[in-house]
């Protein structure tokens, strides 16, 4: 634990604790909310073939996981920590374009 903690620069176990429920919550309301999300778009799972279905549904649990993971992150005061994952999580899957840039003062 000492180690998770020293890595992600973490003071306290319960800011672990927290940190452990947000990544639980976020990855099951992802997966819970892609359904509704296809449902909507007219692709759902007896309609279509499976070989459209699920990787459909993989693919959009990708950007709804991002954008929750900041929000529960927020919500459960670990703003700070989730943003900085999320820019590295981003930029390691070369979506860091994505991200706005850094201006140079002079």
């Amino acid at each position: 634990m000492a180690s998770f903690k020293e890595r992600w620069n973490i003071k306290s176990n319960w800011q672990v604790f927290v940190i452990l429920v947000v990544f639980a919550v976020t990855g099951s309301s992802a997966a819970l909310l892609s359904k509704p999300v296809l449902a909507f778009f007219g692709i759902s799972k007896g309609e279509v073939s499976n070989w459209i279905y699920y990787p459909l549904y993989i693919i959009l649990i990708f950007p709804i996981y991002q954008v929750l993971l900041v929000s529960f992150g927020f919500l459960f005061g670990q703003f700070t920590f989730f943003w900085a994952f999320e820019k590295k999580m981003l930029k390691s899957c070369g979506l860091g374009f994505l991200l706005p840039k850094k201006e140079n003062p002079e």
